[in-house]
């Protein structure tokens, strides 16, 4: 089972950026699914954007598709969510998220919570108008 441990959070403008990452704490980070979650206050955790385990497919929610792009270097067992033209409304904490699939291709991504086993600790973004 790895860790996971997410940074990159912070405080920033309406229209702004940024670059959230994700560390694993194994080296085979490369059989896990890694997906972004959020969650705002008194709502519920809600999919941000996956990736399969080589990095060949990716997948996104439609509030956040044209403005956030995930990544992943698995040489150094890292998965990053770019942030761009934030909104508002993209306030919250963002988790990281895996589950290891060892036996599905490079073509498999998950956007629910329950497909995930493993989770980061959350790094806070605020976005201000």
């Amino acid at each position: 089972q790895v860790q996971l441990v997410e940074s990159g959070g912070g405080l920033v403008q309406a229209g702004g950026s940024l670059r959230l990452s994700c560390e694993a704490s194994r080296d085979i980070f490369s059989t896990y699914v890694v997906g972004w979650f959020r969650q705002a206050p008194g709502k519920k955790r809600e999919f941000v954007a996956a990736i399969s385990k080589m990095g060949g497919t990716s997948s996104y929610a439609d509030s956040v598709k044209g403005r956030f792009t995930i990544s992943r270097d698995n040489a150094k067992n890292t998965v990053s969510l770019q942030m761009n033209s934030l909104k508002t409304e993209d306030t919250g904490v963002y988790y990281c998220a895996a589950k290891r699939r060892i036996f599905l291709g490079d073509t498999y991504t998950a956007a629910e919570v329950n497909d995930y086993d493993t989770w980061g600790q959350g790094t806070q973004v605020t976005v201000s108008s």
